[in-house]
């Protein structure tokens, strides 16, 4: 009986401990040295970007079904609209990043983008944004939403 109770104990404890691991994977970034030897290069990058002074608006709109428009507008430090960006959208959830979601936009005027989520579950989200121009990541802006 002490040796059924031992097994059980332990074979509990494995089943746990895979569970748990499976569940939260527990990290943000995959390497944290990669990340720190580009740390300062995202710093310049910020300094860049606060630097031209863009003003980008982001609006979230859920549907009946479960999915979500993402529309974004462009400023420059004029208040001109800006076209010819590339702007890609996700919404991440702050929990879980195997529950990521792409948002593909694409420009449908003159400095306003658009793109659509089929299915979005409700609750919190990160909304990262990122504008690229001529291969280079010009904007990037990450905001916590939350979605009805």
């Amino acid at each position: 009986m002490m040796v059924a109770f031992f097994g059980v104990v332990i074979g509990v404890n494995l089943l746990m401990m895979r569970l748990a691991i499976q569940t939260l994977p527990g990290t943000e970034v995959d390497s944290a040295y990669a990340a720190s030897l580009a740390y300062q290069k995202e710093i310049a990058t910020a300094q860049a970007q606060s630097a031209r002074n863009w003003k980008v608006d982001a609006h979230v709109e859920r549907s009946g079904d479960g999915g979500a428009t993402l529309q974004v507008e462009a400023r420059d430090h004029d208040g001109k609209p800006m076209s010819g960006l590339k702007f890609q959208g996700r919404f991440e959830r702050p929990t879980d990043r195997r529950a990521d979601l792409p948002v593909a936009l694409a420009e449908v005027g003159i400095g306003i983008y658009r793109g659509s989520a089929d299915a979005i579950a409700p609750g919190q989200w990160d909304l990262v944004l990122e504008g690229v121009a001529s291969g280079q990541r010009m904007f990037l802006s990450r905001n916590r939403v939350l979605l009805n």
